[in-house]
């Protein structure tokens, strides 16, 4: 046997820990850390040694089996990481073995390694903490592709539930960066004090009996031109009853109902629009030039201290269940992490 052969005997049969899930359902019932093969790159593609990875809600949705993508079991979880690149697929050129990068559209990297395609990885700069960097994709990307596709101007006002939801918090903070006044719902007034604490002013609580009022006062009477419904059910119908007339309601989640509760009236005589925004889908079909523009806005913005990402706990792969107790916990502020 040659010594080619021994070096690709060694690493096919080298192993990596990952969480993996062999039914659907409960994360921290489903999930457990597994020996796994270490993955190969392929043409186009590089290997990541994982550093971070946060704890989204459509990651545990998938586990459950109830989101838009449903991998086939046994499966690796998670969606987004920062990690150092460590081996190069053929034809890997723009890339370098050791150089910081982030994904947030790469499936099963709560693994010590992941595989993804080279064009689809971000280069972070030296300026950017791991725990920063680690969520710079998938949520902030979200929410700026959902600001940009509103074709909203300075001086606009938008309106927007679970205000205090990780988007949430984002949608205010670009919003106000891009200078379009963004009004935020909560559903309990100790979320408008957290929001306060962070810089986050316009907030109005609905489990107050004159919140419209509030809304009113707040705005100046001001038309509500789009509205942002992360909530579902009767929570989607109040934004929508907010709106100005022709004004557009976008369906971006449903954390506490599968179904919207509209009424008749409010999309009748107010002529609304209301339409969906998936995030992942959006991203993939965006142009690269605007992509890459949205990106570099987002590392701006970190920068300058305009978005703010902060952290709640970072715990080991091996504390999974801890780790989605914490991130079910309310009025958490910032994203849970996983390390390896």
């Amino acid at each position: 046997m040659n010594e080619d052969t021994m070096s690709t005997d060694a690493t096919s049969t080298a192993t990596m820990r990952a969480l993996v899930h062999h039914t659907f359902g409960e994360p921290d019932a489903v999930l457990a850390v597994e020996e796994r093969p270490l993955p190969q790159p392929g043409p186009g593609q590089v290997r990541v040694r994982t550093l971070l990875s946060p704890i989204h809600n459509h990651d545990l949705w998938t586990v459950r089996g109830t989101y838009g993508f449903k991998p086939e079991l046994p499966a690796q979880s998670g969606t987004e990481a920062v990690g150092i690149v460590d081996a190069l697929g053929e034809g890997v050129e723009q890339l370098a073995v050791g150089q910081r990068v982030t994904t947030g559209g790469t499936f099963g990297v709560w693994a010590e390694y992941f595989v993804a395609n080279a064009a689809g990885l971000i280069p972070v700069p030296d300026a950017l903490p791991d725990e920063i960097a680690a969520q710079l994709v998938s949520m902030p990307f979200s929410a700026l592709s959902l600001l940009h596709s509103l074709d909203l101007h300075e001086g606009d006002w938008l309106i927007q539930n679970a205000a205090n939801g990780a988007v949430g918090r984002l949608v205010a903070q670009l919003g106000a960066a891009r200078g379009i006044n963004v009004v935020g719902l909560v559903r309990r007034a100790e979320g408008v004090e957290e929001l306060r604490a962070q810089g986050i002013e316009r907030v109005i609580a609905t489990d107050s009996p004159d919140w419209r009022e509030q809304l009113t006062a707040l705005t100046g009477g001001a038309p509500l031109r789009v509205g942002i419904d992360s909530v579902g059910g009767r929570a989607a119908g109040d934004v929508l009853s907010a709106l100005a007339v022709n004004g557009t309601l976008v369906v971006f989640g449903a954390m506490a109902s599968p179904t919207l509760e509209l009424a008749s009236g409010d999309v009748i005589f107010k002529q609304a629009t209301v339409k969906g925004f998936w995030g992942s889908v959006v991203s993939r079909e965006m142009p690269a030039e605007l992509r890459g523009q949205l990106f570099q806005e987002l590392i701006t913005r970190v920068l300058d201290g305009s978005m703010t990402l902060p952290v709640a706990a970072s715990y080991a792969f091996g504390d999974i269940a801890a780790a989605v107790a914490a991130s079910a916990e309310p009025g958490r502020v910032g994203k849970v992490l996983l390390k390896p």
